[in-house]
């Protein structure tokens, strides 16, 4: 049923063990620190682009269109697609940043304002 694979390899047994477990920790570690990126730079992004008026998720401009869940929520854009297009378009009369975000900014940016909208915007 299962075959067994056999291969010349001029690196000894530990050695070649020791190199696969290190690629396999790569492997299960890298989504981690890209999470940790991401975090990091969702962070960053809000800090340049949105804490002017949001800052800790209020609205110094229009009180009700703040960042926390339950206006996410009430305004239906609690998901991170929704957040990104408002990030890179605008709506009302907030301006978009659309000319600030590269690559997928808007989608880290959103996903974070999400996650902070989640924790009730308070900092661990």
């Amino acid at each position: 049923m299962f075959k067994t694979f056999k291969f010349n390899c001029s690196i000894s047994k530990p050695k070649c063990f020791l190199i696969a477990l290190l690629c396999i920790f790569s492997l299960i570690s890298a989504p981690k620190k890209l999470i940790a990126l991401d975090t990091s730079s969702g962070e960053s992004l809000f800090k340049k682009n949105c804490a002017g008026c949001h800052i800790n998720g209020s609205n110094i401009i229009r009180r009700s269109k703040n960042l926390k869940i339950s206006s996410l929520k009430r305004n239906g854009i609690d998901d991170p697609e929704a957040i990104a297009k408002i990030a890179r378009e605008g709506i009302g009369i907030m301006d978009g940043y659309e000319d600030l975000l590269f690559d997928n900014d808007d989608l880290i940016l959103a996903n974070w304002i999400l996650e902070q909208a989640q924790k009730a915007w308070v900092q661990e």
